[in-house]
């Protein structure tokens, strides 16, 4: 016996199934401990340079 496929798969099921995987996911934001400006989690505060609450960069 050999392997091969029971039937052959129709173009529109294997468009759909490659679309599927193309999604396009929100950032997730929260709020800085310190400015309250929204940002992505475990990352330095862009507005304010802070970390855990914490001077990382020195903003003039």
């Amino acid at each position: 016996m050999s392997i091969c496929p029971k039937g052959r798969r129709s173009k529109a099921k294997r468009d759909a199934g490659r679309a599927s995987s193309w999604k396009v996911a929100v950032p997730t934001l929260v709020k800085c401990g310190r400015c309250g400006e929204l940002m992505m989690p475990h990352r330095v505060c862009k507005n304010c340079g802070t970390y855990d609450r914490k001077t990382i960069i020195a903003m003039d």
